[in-house]
């Protein structure tokens, strides 16, 4: 019997769509000739390297290009038979939410920085539905309850720039899926989410195609986000589809040298590239020795509201960076990774003791305090952010060697072009505006800067996640060059547990602000004996449709369950692997 949503038509349907920027007269195609099609209940992935015209496409679906230097030159998007270029704003305004929504690439931006979590999910609901304040309250934080957001009717009142970049992603998450849309575009949806977060977001996802039939246009980097979602793929290179199939035979064999090179470039757990036995470093005083880091952030108060208890985010951290090693920090959203970073590189008051090349950071002089800005560095979660707008690309990569005078002008130069290449960004980009870039362009932007000074320690935030698989393997592989060229060391700051494994010495696990587990790479990936790692290394998506989810140490599932609490202090149970009390 022929399936009923084959006989219905295509839910969403796109053909010979042009997309261009550089005005009228000198236009320049960024999206070109694309076609496809969306089935109700379908997942269709939409893969392919940054700048692709992955993201444009799905802009241009919502009606949201960025008028006039992005327009729609020419094709046609159908959502149920219904011609959607043709609509007025307002008639578009109707439909944008209800029944098409997005989840964006980079929340922060997406987010109204002076408005409460609260107010910006009940105005989605208000917009659309005719209920009362209270049923639109409840509807909210039911949706935070969705995707896990911890007491989500305190974190109604919270503003973007209190949650973490994995939480703001979940709110956005949260916010796209509260009217249960006919079709959903999902925007690197899980980029700034840890596995186990990852794991339960997709399963809602696939609750909500279960439930109402939902169609799903997923724009993904992670091929194994991909193996596990998606009923088709279609790749995309320089604006055109040059491959499309279902995603069983995608992953059995490509089509195209393209994609079969995208796929060789997934880093995988035990195999990806350049996984090779863990270094034995030399003996030598640590370039970084952190002692018992705590951070709070004080309790809000106000006219009308109680003083509440500090909140401590990190709590009697310690660990130690060598000359040249690699130290990861692995860990839920909000346990206190990037809070860490940001303490170190002195954006947050601390306590404890912070000792860089031999010299404790608090109490420094003007010459040494400047001397230690030039040997600590750092790449932002967030790109956009971090980068000053109104400064080009090359000025943006140039000003840590203009700030602290280093070589003549020209000799600055070289090396912006240099670490330019070194990046994967062409030369004719140093001109270009942050806006102009796509959000993994602007990722291999701040990490250039990062670079600049050749310092002896970066501190990279979640510094590849915004990459698509190729340009991560380019990255990663450029990380590990300067690592032994300069003999830089890196505190790695990520979720993604396979590039983890593929680039580190050494792994910390941190949970609810303290470290649970802490071992060598490859003792911590082939014996975890904390139950919170466990579940970490068994929530990591396959890039293989075929493959079942990991479940070797009996942990609980990545989706289920509460979170276990940290207990006891960390005990050495073999040389150089120590696991919180309750563990051992």
């Amino acid at each position: 019997m022929m399936d009923r949503t084959v006989e219905a038509g295509p839910l969403l349907d796109v053909a010979d769509l042009t997309v261009t920027v550089g005005g009228t007269r000198h236009p320049r195609a960024v999206v070109d000739g694309l076609s496809f099609s969306l089935q109700r209940g379908e997942t269709l992935c939409l893969a392919g390297e940054s700048g692709s015209g992955k993201s444009v496409t799905s802009l241009a679906i919502m009606g949201l290009l960025p008028r006039p230097a992005t327009r729609l030159a020419a094709g046609s998007i159908r959502l149920a038979g219904q011609e959607l270029t043709q609509l007025a704003e307002p008639q578009m305004q109707a439909i944008r939410g209800a029944r098409i929504a997005m989840i964006f690439q980079e929340p922060m931006t997406s987010l109204n920085p002076v408005l409460t979590i609260g107010r910006q999910l009940t105005e989605t609901v208000l917009a659309h539905r005719g209920v009362p304040a209270a049923e639109a309250r409840r509807m909210a934080i039911s949706a935070l309850d969705a995707v896990r957001i911890p007491r989500a009717a305190e974190r109604m009142g919270a503003y973007p720039h209190e949650m973490s970049g994995g939480q703001r992603q979940r709110v956005m998450i949260a916010m796209a899926l509260m009217l249960r849309p006919d079709v959903l575009i999902a925007d690197e949806p899980t980029t700034a989410l840890d596995v186990t977060v990852q794991a339960q977001v997709l399963d809602l996802l696939r609750e909500l195609q279960s439930d109402l039939g939902t169609a799903i246009l997923l724009i993904t980097h992670d091929m194994g986000v991909v193996a596990q979602m998606g009923a088709r793929v279609v790749v995309m290179r320089h604006g055109r589809k040059v491959e499309e199939n279902t995603t069983a035979a995608f992953f059995r064999a490509q089509e195209t040298a393209y994609a079969r090179d995208l796929l060789a470039a997934v880093p995988r757990i035990g195999a990806g590239p350049g996984h090779q036995p863990t270094r034995q470093l030399a003996p030598a005083a640590p370039v970084l020795d952190v002692r018992g880091l705590t951070v709070s952030y004080p309790g809000q108060s106000g006219l009308l509201i109680r003083k509440a208890s500090p909140v401590q985010a990190v709590k009697g951290v310690s660990f130690q960076v060598a000359a040249g090693e690699t130290f990861s920090l692995v860990g839920e959203s909000g346990c206190g990774k990037s809070t860490t970073a940001r303490a170190l590189m002195g954006l947050v008051p601390f306590g404890g003791e912070v000792i860089l090349a031999g010299a404790p950071l608090s109490g420094r002089d003007a010459a040494s305090a400047r001397q230690a800005r030039r040997d600590l560095s750092m790449i932002f979660q967030d790109p956009y952010a971090s980068l000053d707008p109104r400064m080009t690309a090359g000025d943006l990569v140039r000003e840590p060697l203009d700030i602290h005078r280093i070589g003549t002008l020209p000799e600055r130069r070289d090396r912006v072009a240099d670490l330019f290449a070194r990046v994967g960004l062409p030369q004719d980009a140093m001109g270009r505006y942050p806006h102009e870039f796509s959000g993994g362009q602007r990722q291999r932007l701040a990490i250039a800067r990062a670079l600049a000074l050749r310092p002896r320690l970066i501190v990279a935030d979640e510094s590849v996640s915004a990459l698509d698989v190729s340009v991560k393997a380019r990255v990663l592989d450029l990380l590990r060059v300067l690592q032994a060229e300069f003999g830089i060391a890196y505190l790695f700051i990520s979720h993604d547990m396979a590039v983890v494994e593929n680039i580190s010495d050494r792994v910390a696990v941190m949970l609810n602000g303290r470290i649970v587990e802490t071992a060598p790479r490859d003792v911590l990936f082939n014996d975890p004996r904390h139950p919170y790692t466990q579940r970490l290394i068994e929530a990591v998506p396959v890039p293989d449709p075929a493959a079942r989810p990991r479940r070797r140490h009996g942990g609980a599932a990545p989706a289920g369950g509460e979170l276990p609490t940290p207990s006891g202090a960390l005990a050495e149970i073999a040389p150089g692997h120590w696991v919180a009390g309750a563990a051992a």
